[in-house]
This record gives C-alpha cells, structure tokens and sequence, in this order.
C-alpha cells in the first residue's frame, strides 16, 4: 500500500506543481510550445499524485473506489507520451505538434477505460488487489508498459543523436539533463516488472517526479530555449571559418567542426589537450599551422594586443589538392582584469584571393591594351619624328662631303693657305655636331617607345627626374600636337626639379593620355596653348595638364577616374583615365583629380606623395618650354 513518506512526497509536489503553475502563467512562461508541454506534464503528474493521495486515505476494504482511483491512475502514465514530445520539441528546434503528436496518448487512455470495465473483461487484471504480490495482470498491461518503454527509448535516441551532432556543454548538459529524468521511471518500471521485487504502487509515480524535476532544470534552469548558445554558435560560424579556444596554459577547451577538419584532424588536436603537445618536431622545422598558432599565441600574450597573420594549408579533397588560404587573428580573453584565455579566429580568404588575382589579371589586360592603343597613337607620329632627323643627317653628310671634295682639289692650290683648311675643317665640325644632335633626338624617340612597348608586369623602376618625363612625353605626343594645331607650354609654379622612384614608362603613359585628352578638347575651339604644369607642396607634387577646351560636362565628372566615363561619345571609352587612375594609386600611391580651368576648359592632373629623402634641386627661375 501507499507509506506515509509517500503521501507526504505527494502532497508536497502538489504544492510546488500549484506554485509553479501560477508562477508560469502569471509570467508569461508558457508561451512557448516546450513551455506548455511541460505545465501539461506536470498537470499531469499532479493528477496522478491526487489519485495516489486518495488511495492513502481510503480504507482498504473499500476495494470498488481503489479499483476506480487505479482505473484514473492509468491517466498519469500519459507522463511518459509527454517526455516524448518535450524530447522531440527540443532536439527539433519545433515550435508546433508533430502530426502523430495524439498516437502516444491513445495507449494510456484505452488504459484507463480498459481498467474501468475490466470486471467484463479482465484484459488489465485477471486479480486487482491493492498489495502488489497479490495482482494477476492481463495481457494489456503488457501493452501499456511496452507504451511507455517505447516513449522512453525514442525519448533517448532523440536525445543522444542530438547531443553527437552538437557537441557544445550547454546542449550536452541540457540533454543529460532530460535523459537523467527519462531513465529514472524506466529503470523502476523495469525493476517493478522483471526483478520479481515487491515494490509500492506509489513507487512508479515517485520515480515519475525525478522526470518532473530533471526536466524542469533542463528547461528553466539550463534555459532550454535560450537563443543565445545558439546564436553565439551561428554567428562565430558566420565570421570565422574556423576557430579555436585555448586556456590561458595552452590547453584547448573548444573549436568548431570547421577547425577540426582543416586543423584538428591533421594535427590530432582535441578538447583537453595542451597545444604543445600536439607540436611535432617537423612541425617547427616547416613552420605548419600549429606552430604558427603558438607562436602567435605567445606574442598576444606578450604585447597584449591581437596578432593577424596569414595561414595557407594544403587539403586534398577527393583526390586534389587544393590550396586555401587563411587570414588568423589571435585575441586574448580578459575577464576581472586577469587572462582568462585565447581565441583564435580563422577567415578563409582562398575566394578572395582568387577573386583578386582575378581582378588584377583583368586590370592588367585592360592596362596592356590602353597601352597598346597609346603607342598605335605614337607609331603614327613615329615615321615623321624619325623622318625629319633623318633628311637633317643625310643632308649634313651631304654637306660635310663637298668640303671633303673642296679640301681633295685645293691640296695642289697655292692660293689655299692653313688658314683656308682650317675653316673647311670648322664647317665639318659643325655639320657633326648637328649629326649628334639628330642621332640623339633619335635615340631619345627610341627610348622613348621601346619603354612604352614594356610590358605592365614588367617592372624597371629606378629614379627619374619630373623634366625626364616631361622630356619624354614631349617627344611621343610631338607630332599629334603639330597635326592638331596645337602648342605644349611647361610651367613650374615651383622652382624645383623633383627626383620620384619607380617606373617612368607608367607615368609617361598617364601624363600622355591627359595631353591626347587635352589636345581633343582643345581641337574643338580651334587648337590653341596645351599646358603641363608642375607643383610642388605639402610633401607632395602636383603634376597637371591645362586646355582652354570646352570643359568637362557635371554628369560625366563625378563618374571619372572611378568607372570608365567619357565625355568624348562614341570617340572614347574612359578607360584611358580609368587606368591612368589605376596607375597613380596602385604604382604611386597617388590619386588624379580635374577641376576647371578659370580660363575656360579643364584641368586633369595627379598628386604624388614624396618620400621625406627625396632629392630636389633648385633652380633660379621658373622654365618654360614651347613647342
């Protein structure tokens, strides 16, 4: 029969099932599916301990109301169809009833009217009686035992999957929790129907009140349904690839399955193990990930800061290797004002890579073809740069070859003195100085083209002076100026010669494509002054082309140098400013700009940083140059 200890157990459940379901309802607590499973739950073990109670109390002669009371009682085993759904609300994430949610249920209710009417048919007691050795089952209790069995089994399955596939404390703490609640009913039933012991019939409720209470700490204490864990989870994944959780010795106390196929599997890393131990020597040879971690973790521990650094690691998925790549950053933990351990983040930054590499090829092909286009527009101009130094040479030879005709046919003239030599040989002299000079107005067209016939990727930096590329650029854009109609004037705003580092061949380019810009918009007034312009200040130097042409439309403006605009139509594509842009600030570190000019027209020019060493020379006044 039911002790007293048993009904005192009872009674004071009752009491905590009243406080907390006030509680919950007055706080709102319910308003969650799992929530509500569980105030059913215990309704229904409330229910159960009421009959239990009832049972103390009555006179055990009274053998009809025990049999009703016990016929209720089969109602309170629906605890177990509830366990079920808490399990499966939990592991699934559910906010509504499954659709075989009532299939559980329909065991404990024919239960109940089964044992109400067994007196017709004895299917749950061939014999009741009140003392337990003393009951002859029917064959349903089998029925409604294997129920609950199965509830409790599926209950566990749930609870174990989950807790594999999500390996975090709170989840598995969360699931021991349930799963401690569920085996505690199920190992007494087992005892009560297969040992042979005599055990209370309050005895199955009782164990009935550890699920109670077990699931209560699992989903109020423990926070069943807390975001948080979860939304931590999601968003470590959503910014780091991978990531690791050290102690403040080095002991590793977490990471994600990310880390632990890239890292964890490679280097046999696990929770509770030292990282340095995982070190192999051959590790610290090749300087491997692990090692790097180390040593990053060493160095943030030391400076106090977070340490970047990149990470590249060689998979082999499938078959191929692939190699990615890494951005880790290595933080350390503060918590009191004392280390409380590292995190170390990793960013997989392969896509990127490759999407720069990408850009960058593109980049490089588009600044190949702009320079190709800009020496289709010097080799046009090349045959009359080249042709009239050569008619100067052939006619200075031509001349230098009469006077050695002249000197061949006085050598038996007695009127010709030392004197008369000497003058013939004068003119010579000055016939091969102009020679000279047309060889090296040759050889600076020469060199001139063969540097803009470089390729981009072929880098030849070296020191230059700002006259030097003026110089040079002259000289390409001589012909296109004469054919146009058009002067090129040099002014220093700034008397002094500055000596820049890198390659000339790309500003020659850049500062070429403003004077062809300026040439086309000064051709639409009739041609006229094209002026290059230097400007030294503020540890920079401004280096500007100047027209009086019709100026640069406000749409087209704020779009140059940032995608390829033009104001020219159908007779440009904006990728020479467009590239000219890319060159400045990629190989220079500089930036183009173009405002108006007060005059009329516009002004295109790019500002350069200067170096504290870099070398200027004074001169006395301002230069000028007219072509």
């Amino acid at each position: 029969m039911i002790s007293a200890f048993s009904a005192a157990v009872f009674v004071l459940s009752l009491i905590v099932v009243v406080m907390f379901s006030v509680w919950s309802l007055y706080s709102r607590k319910h308003r969650y599916l799992l929530h509500r499973l569980y105030l059913f739950l215990m309704w229904d073990y409330s229910l159960w301990a009421v009959i239990m109670l009832l049972m103390f109390i009555t006179p055990p002669e009274r053998v009809d109301i025990l049999q009703f009371l016990d016929s209720l009682s089969y109602l309170g085993t629906a605890i177990s169809p509830f366990y079920l759904l808490i399990c499966y609300t939990f592991t699934k994430s559910a906010d509504k009833p499954p659709k075989w949610f009532f299939l559980p249920f329909i065991v404990p209710v024919l239960a109940f009217l089964i044992c109400l009417t067994n007196d017709w048919h004895h299917l749950q007691y061939q014999v009741f009686s009140v003392i337990r050795s003393e009951i002859v089952f029917g064959p349903y209790v089998f029925i409604s035992g294997a129920n609950g069995y199965i509830c409790v089994v599926a209950s566990m399955i749930l609870l174990v999957t989950f807790a594999r596939r999500n390996p975090s404390r709170l989840y598995i703490g969360q699931c021991s929790m349930l799963a401690i609640g569920g085996l505690c009913p199920f190992l007494v039933s087992i005892l009560s129907t297969f040992s042979g012991l005599n055990f209370s019939i309050a005895a199955t409720p009782l164990s009935f009140s550890f699920l109670v209470l077990f699931n209560g700490i699992a989903i109020y204490r423990l926070n069943l349904l807390d975001i948080t864990p979860v939304a931590t989870q999601h968003v470590l994944d959503w910014i780091s690839d991978c990531y690791l959780i050290l102690s403040p010795s080095g002991l590793i106390i977490s990471y994600n399955k990310p880390f632990a196929a890239v890292f964890a599997s490679r280097y046999g890393i696990m929770e509770n193990r030292y990282l340095k131990d995982c070190v192999k020597e051959e590790d610290i040879s090749k300087k491997t990930a692990i090692y790097n971690i180390m040593t990053a973790v060493d160095a943030c521990r030391e400076a106090q800061a977070t340490i970047s650094y990149e990470q590249s690691v060689v998979l082999n998925h499938d078959g191929a290797v692939q190699k990615s790549y890494y951005v880790t950053d290595v933080s350390q933990l503060i918590i009191n004002d004392k280390p409380a351990g590292f995190v170390v983040i990793f960013k997989d930054i392969t896509q990127l890579k490759k999407s720069m590499q990408q850009l960058q090829d593109s980049q490089s092909r588009m600044m190949e073809q702009e320079r190709f286009a800009f020496l289709g527009q010097m080799i046009g101009g090349l045959a009359h740069n080249l042709k009239t130094p050569i008619m100067g040479i052939s006619g200075c030879i031509s001349a230098a070859d009469t006077l050695i005709d002249e000197c061949l046919d006085s050598l038996d003239d007695p009127n010709v003195n030392q004197d008369d030599y000497r003058e013939i040989y004068g003119e010579m002299r000055d016939w091969f100085q102009k020679i000279m000079e047309s060889t090296a107005y040759m050889s600076d067209i020469i060199t001139a083209i063969k540097g803009q016939a470089t390729t981009v990727s072929a880098s030849n930096t070296s020191l230059f002076t700002v006259d030097e590329l003026i110089k040079r650029t002259t000289l390409l854009m001589r012909h296109e100026l004469l054919s146009s109609g058009c002067t090129l004037t040099t002014e220093y705003k700034n008397p002094a010669n500055v000596t820049l580092h890198g390659d000339i061949n790309n500003l020659v380019q850049v500062l070429g494509n403003l004077v062809t810009n300026a040439i086309y918009a000064q051709k639409q007034v009739g041609g006229g002054c094209i002026t290059i312009g230097v400007e030294q200040e503020d540890g920079s130097i401004k280096i500007y082309v100047r027209d009086t042409g019709p100026g640069i439309p406000p749409s087209v403006r704020h779009r140059l140098f940032r995608e390829m605009a033009t104001s020219k139509g159908a007779q440009g594509t904006g990728l020479g400013l467009y590239i000219s842009n890319a060159v400045v600030h990629g190989k220079f570190n500089g930036t183009m700009w173009c405002e108006d000019n007060p005059g009329g027209g516009a002004i295109f020019g790019m500002t350069i940083p200067l170096p504290p060493s870099a070398e200027t020379t004074l001169s006395d006044a301002p230069q000028s140059i007219d072509l």
